[in-house]
């Protein structure tokens, strides 16, 4: 070989190594970084309403700790059970795409995790998905103290779709309980006309505020702002069951996304947050350097003449830095809503639209392969507890209850076991009548495991149909794991099938991972099915899930 040839060849293989090189990082750079946590469960003393209590949480904090990565990151979680019972931890809003074993609810797609072992979850997040998300125990009620944030920033290199804040905050809603709130619906289930109990409380950052019983300036959650500057707030409603209002007092927000996903800047006095549902808000820092609350109360959609609700409004302040005299009071928010506002609550999310842009665009399925028509009812269900036949008031879709097989569905699934649930839930109810009227047909509802088995990359239209059954009917929260999905229209009263479709809206409609179907109302939604093995859960107090096992690739 000559001396030229020797040259060209050297040449030609530095080349292919730097080129091989460059492969290689522009590789690491889409799959981004890997993050790991330990996650420790166990008991953990809190005092809170004048009395103290133990309860399980993550790294004897409440709320636990907060994930924090980039777009394009993946995130191993190593969670101890030091505690006495089992427990799943849930990835709520997270994609997992084809990781559905690494979901998290117990009995669906996995086992509980044993005390005194240990299980590592794989979270993957989906490559669109920037903004807040939150993860929370899903085992029984154990969320209510088990819970925590996921911040996802946007990618490396990349900035948010607005002006970039000065700074941020976390504001996590909780439910606060006096007694243990697995032991009170243990108690609860042998009473054939109650659900799930009422919270004694709220919370913003596991502090109650100082309007209520044994409080004072160390139960209550500080933010220090500087004047002039913009925030972003993000906010979780982590409570177990209840939908929040919530406002600063004299400062507007902005919003600008919802459930990991970016919308078109909304400003408004309040906001109203659903359980499970995540909404990122800018604040501006612009009024007299001072003190003024943040509160949080729920928003009460049944029956105005019941009074047993947690009436308590969790509070925070928003403190401005610098050289002021501070007031013996601070000002509260006259613009959030009262208890039983529904029009406000009703006005809130139809202001809500997806970004749509080039780099956010929506993908609404509009040849629509597969449609259902779910009504949501409280009614009567039979079922065993504890070796004894009781009725009891339970919620349903389409007249199922949701009954645990106590084996993990997922797994069912994938081995082919039979005998664990049926693939036979329906596409619509087993009767018609008027859902939203005071008369009901006298069936009572079965519980079942069964499911909806869909073929992979349908276009899916489920319409959820709230009732009136029993006089019950209040709004109901619902999840779709591992998918987000768009809203494309909601009203009141029944839905028809002849006109509200033409209403829809396909060009910009907010996209969610969690919803609350209002009211004597319905809400539809669209998705397409290409993430197999996730399912639908009911978030409502005393309900169990309705499942969809998406896909049959695996």
């Amino acid at each position: 070989m000559t001396s030229e040839e020797m040259v060209g060849s050297k040449s030609f293989f530095l080349k292919v190594i730097v080129l091989a090189l460059l492969s290689r990082m522009l590789v690491f750079m889409v799959e981004g970084d890997t993050h790991y946590y330990d996650f420790v469960l166990k008991e953990t003393n809190f005092t809170r309403l004048c009395s103290t209590k133990s309860m399980m949480t993550v790294n004897d904090s409440f709320p636990g700790p907060v994930i924090r990565i980039h777009r394009g990151d993946k995130v191993y979680v190593n969670v101890h059970n030091e505690d006495d019972f089992g427990v799943t931890i849930h990835w709520h809003g997270v994609k997992q795409t084809r990781n559905s074993w690494s979901d998290g609810p117990d009995h669906i797609t996995q086992c509980k995790i044993e005390p005194g072992t240990n299980f590592t979850y794989e979270v993957i997040f989906g490559n669109d998905q920037e903004g807040t998300l939150w993860w929370h125990a899903h085992s029984d009620w154990t969320r209510a103290s088990v819970h925590g944030a996921i911040v996802v920033l946007p990618a490396e290199g990349t900035t948010y779709p607005y002006p970039e804040p000065d700074g941020e905050e976390l504001i996590i809603l909780g439910s606060w309980y006096v007694g243990d709130l697995n032991e009170m619906l243990e108690e609860d289930l042998s009473i054939p006309n109650v659900t799930t109990p009422s919270s004694d409380a709220y919370t913003i950052n596991g502090q109650l505020g100082d309007l209520v019983a044994c409080s004072g300036s160390e139960t209550i959650h500080r933010w220090s702002v500087d004047y002039g500057k913009t925030y972003l707030l993000r906010i979780v409603n982590a409570a177990v069951n209840s939908e929040l209002f919530f406002a600063i007092s004299q400062h507007n927000l902005s919003i600008v996304g919802t459930d990991g996903t970016y919308t078109k800047p909304t400003v408004t006095s309040y906001i109203m947050i659903d359980p499970g549902q995540t909404i990122d808000v800018l604040v501006t820092a612009n009024q007299s350097p001072s003190q003024y609350y943040m509160a949080a109360r729920q928003f009460v959609s049944y029956d105005p003449t019941v009074t047993d609700f947690d009436n308590m409004t969790a509070t925070a302040i928003l403190q401005y830095r610098g050289n002021y005299t501070p007031p013996d009071i601070p000002s509260f928010p006259t613009t959030l809503p009262s208890f039983h506002d529904l029009d406000s609550a009703l006005r809130f999310l139809p202001r809500l639209r997806s970004l749509a842009s080039p780099e956010h665009p929506v993908n609404v399925p509009i040849d629509i392969t597969t449609r259902m028509y779910i009504t949501i009812e409280m009614n009567v269900v039979n079922f065993t507890f504890e070796g004894s036949e009781i009725s009891h008031i339970a919620a349903s879709l389409n007249n199922i209850s949701f009954m645990d097989p106590g084996f993990d569905i997922l797994l069912a699934y994938y081995r082919h076991i039979k005998g664990v649930y049926t693939i036979d839930f329906p596409d619509y109810p087993p009767s018609s009548y008027n859902f939203t009227g005071d008369d009901w047909p006298s069936s009572i509802t079965k519980p079942a495991t069964k499911v909806k088995v869909l073929n992979y990359n349908e276009s899916v239209e489920i319409i959820f149909q709230g009732t009136n059954m029993l006089d019950e009917a209040e709004d109901h929260p619902l999840h779709l794991h591992g998918y987000t999905f768009y809203v494309v229209g909601m009203g009141r009263g029944n839905f028809n099938n002849e006109t509200d479709p033409k209403l829809y809206n396909l060009v910009d409609p907010p996209e969610r991972n969690t919803i609350v179907v209002p009211k004597n109302g319905w809400v539809a939604l669209r998705f397409r099915a290409n993430n197999p093995g996730m399912f639908l859960r009911d978030h409502f107090q005393g309900c169990k899930n309705v499942l969809f096992i998406l896909g049959s690739q695996f």
